[in-house]
């Protein structure tokens, strides 16, 4: 479990770009990348994303000094911050297969673990003390 990563993953409830911003004025952030659903080369499956999504943040990658955040607007509006999500990056297809198994234990599966464009395996999760996750294969370089 060396090679294993755990990152914070933010979710601005429709307000993702205008927190970039604050971050980017508030501490120097800087903003390494954005993508917006309408970008997204794998069209998201129908009824996830709220009308009038289509143009806000799908993800983000930012980084404040040494440190490296992820954000997106998610798939739901919300006036206020309300929750993040621990990313969770293994080198294995079998290592990510099996922190899901048992991240999931007595939790609830969001998205169940699939190949997406991204990654061989990503799956979401609330697990049994409400703690949101995302699990994935590290990209190779």
């Amino acid at each position: 479990m060396s090679n294993t990563v755990v990152k914070s993953y933010l979710f601005f409830g429709g307000r993702c770009e205008e927190a970039l911003e604050f971050y980017r004025t508030a501490v120097g952030a800087k903003v390494d990348m954005m993508m917006r659903f309408n970008e997204n080369p794998q069209p998201m499956p129908p009824g996830t994303l709220p009308p009038g999504f289509e143009n806000k943040v799908m993800h983000a990658t930012l980084r404040i000094g040494a440190t490296a955040l992820m954000a997106s607007d998610g798939n739901e509006e919300g006036a206020k911050f309300e929750g993040f999500s621990l990313s969770y990056e293994v080198p294995t297809e079998a290592e990510a297969d099996c922190a899901f198994a048992a991240l999931a234990v007595g939790g609830k599966v969001g998205m169940p673990l699939a190949k997406t464009f991204w990654s061989p395996r990503f799956g979401m999760l609330t697990d049994r003390f409400g703690v949101s996750w995302m699990v994935s294969v590290a990209k190779k370089t």
